[in-house]
């Protein structure tokens, strides 16, 4: 199964308003990473907000050359193909996602594709801290390499964190078919031979031991059950 884990980073919250300058997107195939990733920016068409560079970093002289979603957009639909959509609050980088697609003529990507890992994890630990550094913590994902919010780089952890949400990595049936079975041949095998049977009685000297040793307890609690 394919599948597509993806970030965004936007000038801000509202699509519209604010323009999506950045996209990253991870290819799994049976929840492994392929190595397969698609990475681009946007210029925004405005100037970035002082709050949004405090996160993610990308300056309006960063961003000054770079293409128009437009200019990229069909090579981001040809690596997204059908696959399932996995975000971490999705409906957020959906709106910009299909916000910018539906500005430049393409076809929106239907909602029905979207998991949200951020709705997973609320299941999986509720009432936990549920962040994407929160999660790579709980899981063990290495994150130091983490100073600012970036799309791909963002993906990549992303893409860890579902692995472990949706039970981690298996071992799939389709392995099986790899495995040699020897086959056993019953009728050719030696015969079993069947052991002669164990006598566990006691023997009389092992009665008599037994009786000699009863006769040194004093006070048995046989004997007080017996005269009650």
């Amino acid at each position: 199964m394919r599948e597509i884990v993806f970030d965004t980073e936007t000038t801000g919250f509202t699509f519209g308003e604010d323009r999506m300058v950045e996209i990253g997107c991870v290819e799994l195939v049976n929840r492994v990473e392929t190595g397969r990733t698609f990475h681009a920016y946007f210029h925004p068409e405005r100037a970035m907000p002082p709050g949004a560079l405090a996160v993610h970093g990308l300056s309006d002289a960063f961003l000054a050359d770079k293409p128009l979603f437009h200019a990229v957009a069909e090579e981001l639909i040809a690596f997204i193909g059908d696959a399932p959509l996995i975000a971490h609050n999705a409906s957020f980088d959906f709106g910009f996602l299909n916000g910018e697609l539906g500005r430049c003529g393409r076809d929106v990507i239907c909602m029905s594709r979207m998991i949200d890992t951020l709705a997973i994890a609320k299941q999986r630990h509720p009432g936990a801290k549920l962040t994407l550094d929160a999660l790579c913590s709980r899981y063990g994902i290495d994150r130091s390499h983490r100073v600012l919010h970036g799309a791909l780089l963002d993906a990549q952890l992303l893409a860890q964190v579902y692995v472990e949400l949706r039970g981690g990595r298996q071992i799939g049936l389709s392995l099986v078919s790899d495995l040699v079975v020897e086959e056993v041949n019953l009728e050719a095998a030696a015969p079993r031979v069947a052991r002669p049977p164990r006598h566990f009685a006691p023997t009389a000297e092992e009665l008599s031991a037994h009786a000699a040793f009863m006769t040194r307890v004093k006070n048995p609690l046989w004997g007080a059950e017996a005269s009650g």
